[in-house]
């Protein structure tokens, strides 16, 4: 199948439980479209968990896109000017980098890629994978669905009876929630039963 022509930044955050799935995320993205650069937080970048460890992901991330990863804010600041990207997706978003967007704070790789990207009136995808989704992050989700030129994958209550407030993105929908926002709308329905 032939990749469509669309240049994709796909950023990762630290919902180090998600990464396995935001990585299939992005096999599928870099599958579908022409180009795919690779952003991730300065914490992702340098964080060994449980569930890996950073420089095995940065190794397969760089594998998947055939390309080095932007892991600051200096390299990720020429993204506007170049006008590197058509859309831009934060897969997985943490709450802590939803409310940095919410409020204008850029002090990080993907941050400065989401505000650098932005200026170009040219649409972000949001997959959220936090557990306080519904509860401090809330506001924040809110205030971004109101914003222009930003769109949600669809997410819902990963775990219900054990976590109440955490929401996650269906990362199986990212594709679909890119080619949506590139033609302007909000892929629905935004709010899944549990993922």
């Amino acid at each position: 199948m032939e990749r469509l022509p669309v240049h994709v930044g796909f950023a990762l955050c630290g919902s180090f439980c998600t990464h396995a799935k935001a990585v299939a995320a992005l096999e599928r993205v870099a599958a579908r479209y022409e180009a795919v650069y690779p952003i991730v937080s300065e914490r992702c970048a340098d964080t060994d968990t449980r569930f890996g460890t950073a420089h095995d992901l940065m190794r397969e991330v760089e594998r998947i896109c055939d390309r080095r990863v932007i892991r600051s804010v200096a390299q990720a600041e020429p993204i506007g000017p170049k006008k590197l990207l058509d859309v831009l997706v934060i897969c997985p978003c943490t709450g802590n980098t939803l409310a940095k967007l919410a409020a204008g704070v850029t002090d990080s790789a993907v941050t400065m890629a989401a505000k650098a990207h932005l200026r170009n009136g040219r649409p972000m995808v949001i997959a959220p994978a936090t557990n306080d989704g519904l509860a401090a992050s809330a506001k924040n989700i809110g205030l971004l669905l109101d914003k222009k030129q930003v769109f949600f994958v669809p997410f819902g209550q990963d775990d219900p009876a054990a976590k109440p407030t955490s929401l996650v993105a269906d990362f199986g929908l990212v594709c679909a929630a890119i080619d949506s926002a590139l033609e302007g709308r909000q892929l629905q329905p935004l709010l899944l039963g549990s993922p």
